[in-house]
Formats: structure tokens, sequence, C-alpha cells
């Protein structure tokens, strides 16, 4: 059975061909500048059996660049499949559930105007997820959709995690609260972790997980079950990140917003776009700083260590939540792939039993399940990589085609 997961953004396609028979990746690759024009560089790049292409291709909308996706799996020299109708399911990464339930689901087009219907609540996402799931549809008529959402695994969080001190009528007519996001991620690695440290005989009731990458957040989760998580309403709130500002004052909306003549739609989009690491020492990505710091750049040092101390504050918040931690599982792109990041990050824990041994996280190879806690640390670190991919790929199947 192969299973096609897609993650869509207003002018993106990521997708990955799945195999489910031994859950092998059988391609995968990215489809950017939707509906726009006027660029030069490649937009398209695909991995195959053949390795990777990449090139330039201009596509008006979704349907377009769906129509090219088929092209490209069935490409003679690097497709790996003859016909579309290999395709058992096509399975959706959405950003948010709206206000209904969030369990993964079958599309039909109730659901997708409900969703679309409640895209106040992710303008920057809803819409272009709703519209990427028509165009599948049309390109794949008779398939089964299925949505997958981000906020699923957060549900579980009590109402003293998710609920905000405003007006209880807030929240019942215009649903304020905290939702949550990087669900799949978080999913996938505490399940991963608690089964491996299971297996060598350790305590894993009491996880919290790292997800940091150019947006990050943590959970705190409790026998397999999320408890609290660190963004909010929106994926804005929380730590510092590449481009968002994190939590701040909520009055910092209105006093920057006069002072640089924006109203709330703008600053918004300042914070979300123009802020966090960007906004501290002008660059997003996390290499490129690490580099500025390696040139005395204090700016730079400054962002780090903003960054640094933003997540040990939320693991400690947590473990105080918990009454308890057993392990911190690291994971996402700066998680995963920082040793830089996690040197600054993991110092300063052992009061809470957490020793960093950094010759192991210096020598963390890509792709595998690494201690980088000493052997005598009382709360276990490890990075654990992420796979959001085989998570929508297994519920696709399960809500396609039964357990």
């Amino acid at each position: 059975m192969k299973i096609l997961t897609v993650n869509a953004g207003s002018s993106s396609l990521k997708y990955q061909l799945i195999e489910m028979t031994d859950e092998s990746v059988l391609c995968k690759g990215g489809i950017e500048r939707i509906g726009l024009s006027d660029f030069d560089d490649d937009n398209v790049t695909h991995v195959g059996p053949a390795g990777k292409s990449k090139q330039n291709v201009v596509l008006a909308d979704h349907t377009e660049a769906f129509n090219l996706l088929m092209k490209l799996l069935t490409d003679k020299n690097n497709g790996v499949i003859s016909s579309v109708s290999e395709i058992a399911a096509v399975g959706h990464r959405f950003v948010h559930s709206g206000t209904g339930d969030s369990k993964p689901c079958l599309l039909d087009e109730a659901k997708l105007d409900s969703l679309y219907a409640d895209k106040d609540l992710a303008p920057l996402h809803m819409p272009a997820n709703v519209s990427c799931v028509r165009s599948c549809m049309k390109v794949m008529p008779g398939v089964p959709n299925v949505g997958v959402f981000d906020t699923y695994f957060h549900s579980t969080m009590p109402p003293r995690a998710y609920m905000y001190g405003v007006a209880y009528e807030d929240y019942e007519r215009f649903h304020v609260r905290k939702y949550g996001f990087h669900g799949a991620s978080h999913r996938y690695v505490s399940a991963v972790a608690r089964e491996y440290l299971q297996s060598k005989g350790l305590p894993a009731d009491k996880i919290i997980t790292c997800h940091l990458g150019n947006g990050s957040s943590i959970s705190a989760v409790v026998d397999g079950k999320c408890v609290d998580t660190s963004m909010g309403m929106t994926p804005l709130a929380g730590m510092l990140m590449g481009t968002r500002s994190g939590s701040v004052d909520p009055f910092i909306v209105d006093y920057l917003g006069k002072k640089r003549g924006m109203n709330a739609e703008e600053t918004l989009y300042y914070l979300n776009k123009k802020c966090g690491f960007a906004g501290i020492c002008g660059h997003s990505d996390c290499r490129d700083i690490y580099g500025l710091i390696e040139k005395g750049d204090e700016k730079a040092r400054l962002a780090m260590e903003m960054f640094g101390y933003q997540i040990r504050k939320i693991i400690g918040a947590y473990a105080v939540a918990m009454n308890g931690l057993d392990a911190i599982i690291w994971t996402g792109g700066i998680g995963e792939n920082s040793a830089d990041a996690r040197r600054d990050i993991c110092k300063d824990m052992e009061f809470i039993g957490a020793k960093f041994d950094v010759k192991a996280s210096d020598a963390c190879k890509s792709g595998e399940i690494t201690q980088i806690s000493t052997p005598d640390s009382k709360v276990k670190m490890l990075v654990v990589p992420t796979n959001e991919e085989i998570v929508i790929a297994r519920d696709t199947r399960d809500v396609a085609f039964g357990k």
C-alpha cells in the first residue's frame, strides 16, 4: 500500500510517497513559489531512484502543482509508480483542526467547509491547507483524503493548561485557548523515546520533548499524553524562534504598532516574520548565527543565549508541572543537528538531575537516537530524529482502511 503525504503552505507543497508494507520512502520533494511568476531559481525539487532533480516551473495554483506532482511520481526516469492509481490514499498535514474534532479524519466537502470557516484561527495556513485538498480531489478523484491535525496530540491538555485568563465567554464564543502545534513531531518522538528508555529498564513516564527548528515548541508528556505545550492559540507563542518573537507582553502589539505606523495585522506579521533570531542579529538560520558567533558577533551571541535561557525556563516549569522528570528529548532541525545549540541550551540543568555529556552530543550522528546525558544522569537526555511524515502516513492508512 502506497500513501502520499502532503504538507501544503500558501505557496508551497512538500510531499513523500511511502510504501506502508515496510514504511520506506519511495520518493520525496517540494514544490515552491506556487502562484508566483517572477522568479529565476529552481522551485521544484524531486528526489527519486535516479537521485535529485530540479526544475523551474511557473504554477498558477495548487491544482497545477498536483498535476506536476503526478508527472514527477510517474516519470520514466525518476518516478516510482507507473500509474497514479497505485496511490491508495493521501494524507494532508493541517496546522489547525479549527473548532471541530481534532482526530485524524476523512476529508469531504462538509469537513473542508468547516475548516475553512475557522480560517481566522490559522489565517496563514488554513486556507492553503483546504485549497490543497480540493486540488488533490480534482486531480485524483475517488482517492481518500485524510486530514492529520497538528493540534490533535495536544487535545489531552487539561483546562488548567489550555485556558487563558480572558473572560470565560471569550473561550465559549470565540474559542480563545491554547491549541499547540508540531503535534505529529511531539507524538512521534515521545513514543520512540518511551520505547527506547523502557527497553533499557529506565523510567519513561514523564518526558519533555523539545522540537527546535525555525519554529520551536516544547511539550510536557505524561504516560504518552500531552499535558502542556509552549505554543499557544497560534505558533507565535513560546520561546524565541527563527523569525518569530515568541511570547511577548500583549501591550507590545499596540505599542509597536503605533510607534512603527502599523495596524494590528501588520504588527502580528512583523512579530511572526521579522523578529526572533532575525530581529536580534539579522539571521534566522542557526548555522549562520554560530558562524557569526565565531567571529565575535555580540548580537548573534545574545540571540542564542536568549534561546537557551527561555528553553531552560520552560523545561524547569514543566518539571514542576509534572511533579518530576525522567527524560528530555531533542529533535527538529536545531535539536537534531546543532551540537553548538545543544551545548548552549543544556548547560546549568544539573539541579534537576540532567547532566549533559558534551562529547556524546558532539559525536551525535544524523538519523540516530543518541543519549547525550552522562551515564550517572538521573534525567536522561536523548536526541531523537523526528518523522512527521510517517505519523501522517500511519494515520491516513488507519483512517482510510482501518487498523
